[in-house]
This record gives structure tokens, C-alpha cells and sequence, in this order.
């Protein structure tokens, strides 16, 4: 597909700048803050709420939300010699990563009891990851998920949501210097299900973080990843794939600040669309703030819409405030089945719905690969397929 907007349902927007200030706070409603008071109750106009349907958020958004109690079950399994706590309000390692940028995620911030600290210590290198099931069976929670590595740790966490719930949660990821970590968060909820939560990554220096966000249920789902760095020569890699059904609302916003010199940082999204009400968003925020000199930066967003009656609306943004860079682009690409690859198959005697299924699975081949866990990218692999039973049968 050609890197530009096809008008299929959907929208592709984006921005290159050279600014004189940073625009982390100013794209925003509110500064961070860890206090609900200080966000206003979103209305839907702001730059941060206008594609999400405020109305399907079940109160998460104007304080009428309540925590329930019960409900929401998590389940950690790690390794030995990773420590896993339940900690307190107090613990100083919660928010280290970053500051709630909305109303959600400092209404999740305030309203938490105990918190999930899951500790890699320095130089350990683990070769059996670490897995978090977070399971609803109704209700609404907020919740808050500390991972820590330590300097040169080396981990692979997987975080799988299941169920039914309508949940608000924070996660931080602190990454030390020299570590390396990879994150593989799965959201397969059942259809009634509202998650929305701000993911934080601090990166250390010339450590590596890498984000693998997959999307498949839920009614409404609105994810926030955050990439910051505290030292040079720190790199972070974040994907994605959603397949967004009839009446779902999957919600994906980057923002990657480059506010450290020589740092890299890669994002490839791509998702799926099919049926009546379909609605993707992917917003991609890049800042290279005027002391990050060198550094390396590229996102991308491809989207593929499978029926009529889907939207997507995919805005890449790249904000900078520094000449002296290796490299910045970002790319949005929106449109149908390549015909040219249809004809190719079925020239070769491939049925046409068997075509369009091998078009998919290309599709999303390269994200799927990156997970490394064979069992995982085999559930996905096979998610995949029975959402496409549906859409290409």
C-alpha cells in the first residue's frame, strides 16, 4: 500500500514540526499531575478525549466509577529469584516511571489500595519470562503494576487480560542501566469489557525496552504508552496489532519524549478493521527535545479495513526541537486488500477467501514474530484466524 490516506471510513492526519518549546504538557488538557482535581471531567473536545466515546467508559472519566472490590484477580508467576511484592500507597517506587497525563489514569493513581512490584535484580539474566494474568469476572478496579530491572537484568514479562471488567490501572516499567526488557501485554477481553490504562517506561542508559501491545477484546479499550529516558544510549522498540470488531473501540496513544541525547527509538503499529462501527484510533507522538541531540527516531501505523462501516483514524505526530539528529520520520497508511496480491494467489489457484486470510496473516506476520514465546504467538496466530473466519468466510 502507498504511504498516504485511502477515504475508506477512515482518517489519516500528521505533523512535522520544528517548535521553540516542548509540547509533552501543552498537547494535553492538564500538566501530570497524581491528583484527580487538578484534570477537569473531559467533555470530548480536548485534543486527548475527541475520538474516545466518553459515554462507553462506564464513569471512568468523571469520578462516578466505583471500586467494587472484588472482581478482578491477578495472578503473578515468576522465576526464581524475581521478588514479587504487594505494596502500599507509600512505596517509593510507584510512579518513579511517570506521572498519570489524565483524568483516568489519576483517578486509577488515587483510588488504588496495594500496588504489584515485580523486582528483576541487577545482572540477573532470566530465561523463563515472567507472566501476570489479570483476569475480570465483572466489576470495576483500579490498579497499579510495578516492573523493575535492575542494572544489566535481563527479562521477558507477559501480561495477559482476560475476562470482564471495567478497569483503570497504571503500569511503570523502570529499566536500569545496561537492561534489557521485553514486554508483551495481551488484551483479550471478553465484549463488555472497559480497560483504559498509561503505560510509563523509564529507559536507563544504554538500556533496551521493548513493548509488544496486542489488542483484540473488549467493548472500549484505551491504552497510553509513555517512553522516557534517563540516560544516553538508551533504545525503546514499541509494537503493536489490533483487530478491531463490529461496535469495538481500540484506542492506542504513543508518546515517545526524546529527552535525553543519543537515543533510538522504533514504532511499528498495525491493526485490522471489520463490521458496522469498527473504530480504530492510533496517535503517535514523538518529541526530540532541544538537549537530545543524536537521536534516532521512526514510527509507522498501517491499517487494514476489512468491510464497510469501520474507522480509523491514525494521526502521526513529530515534534522537533534540535538540528542536530541521525534521524526522524513517521509514516500512516490506511486502505483495503491489495488487489495486485489477491490476483497474484488466486492466479495460482488459490481460493479467494483462503487469499484474503494469507493477505492478513502476512500482514501481521512481522509483529507477531516479535513476541518470542512460541505458545503466545500460537494463541495469537490462532485469535487471528478465527476473527478472519468471520470477516472473510
Amino acid at each position: 500500500m502507498a504511504e498516504q490516506n485511502i477515504p475508506v471510513g477512515s482518517t489519516t492526519a500528521g505533523s512535522i514540526a520544528v517548535a521553540a518549546e516542548s509540547t509533552v504538557a501543552t498537547r494535553m488538557s492538564a500538566p501530570p499531575s497524581y491528583d484527580v482535581a487538578d484534570f477537569p471531567v473531559p467533555h470530548g473536545r480536548e485534543e486527548e478525549w475527541r475520538f474516545t466515546p466518553l459515554e462507553r467508559l462506564r464513569g471512568l472519566h468523571d469520578g462516578t466509577a466505583v471500586a467494587t472490590g472484588e472482581g478482578l484477580k491477578v495472578v503473578v508467576e515468576a522465576p526464581e529469584g524475581v521478588t514479587v511484592e504487594n505494596v502500599g500507597r507509600d512505596d517509593a517506587r510507584l510512579g518513579k516511571a511517570g506521572t498519570p497525563v489524565d483524568r483516568v489514569a489519576a483517578q486509577a493513581y488515587s483510588a488504588f489500595e496495594q500496588a504489584s512490584v515485580v523486582t528483576v535484580p541487577k545482572e540477573t539474566v532470566l530465561t523463563e519470562p515472567i507472566r501476570i494474568a489479570v483476569h475480570g469476572e465483572g466489576g470495576t478496579a483500579f490498579g497499579h503494576q510495578v516492573i523493575e530491572l535492575g542494572a544489566f537484568a535481563e527479562a521477558l514479562v507477559v501480561i495477559d487480560h482476560t475476562g470482564d471488567a471495567v478497569l483503570a490501572a497504571n503500569v511503570d516499567y523502570v529499566l536500569g542501566d545496561g537492561a534489557k526488557l521485553t514486554v508483551v501485554s495481551v488484551q483479550d477481553w471478553d465484549d463488555k469489557a472497559v480497560h483504559v490504562a498509561q503505560h510509563n517506561a523509564l529507559v536507563g542508559r544504554d538500556a533496551s525496552f521493548k513493548s509488544v501491545v496486542v489488542t483484540f477484546g473488549g467493548d472500549v479499550v484505551r491504552l497510553h504508552p509513555r517512553v522516557s529516558y534517563a540516560g544516553p544510549g538508551g533504545e525503546a522498540e514499541l509494537f503493536g496489532l489490533y483487530f478491531t470488531d463490529a461496535g469495538q473501540h481500540q484506542e492506542h496513544r504513543l508518546l515517545v519524549d526524546h529527552n535525553t541525547p543519543h537515543c533510538r527509538s522504533h514504532v511499528i503499529y498495525k491493526g485490522a478493521l471489520q463490521g458496522e462501527g469498527a473504530h480504530a484510533v492510533w496517535i503517535g507522538d514523538v518529541l526530540i527535545e532541544a538537549k537530545a541531540e543524536g537521536t534516532d527516531t521512526y514510527e509507522m501505523n498501517r491499517n487494514l479495513v476489512l468491510t464497510d462501516g469501520s474507522r480509523v483514524d491514525s494521526v502521526p505526530n513529530l515534534e522537533i526541537e534540535t538540528g542536530e539528529i541521525v534521524g526522524a520520520g513517521h509514516a500512516s497508511t490506511t486502505g483495503r486488500f491489495d488487489d495486485e496480491q489477491l490476483f497474484y494467489l488466486m492466479a495460482r489457484g488459490i481460493p479467494e477467501h483462503e487469499a484474503r486470510r494469507l493477505v492478513v496473516r502476512g500482514f501481521f506476520a512481522e509483529l507477531v514474530q516479535q513476541i518470542g514465546l512460541p505458545d503466545i504467538e500460537e494463541r495469537l496466530l490462532v485469535k487471528i484466524e478465527e476473527e478472519l473466519e468471520a470477516a472473510v468466510a
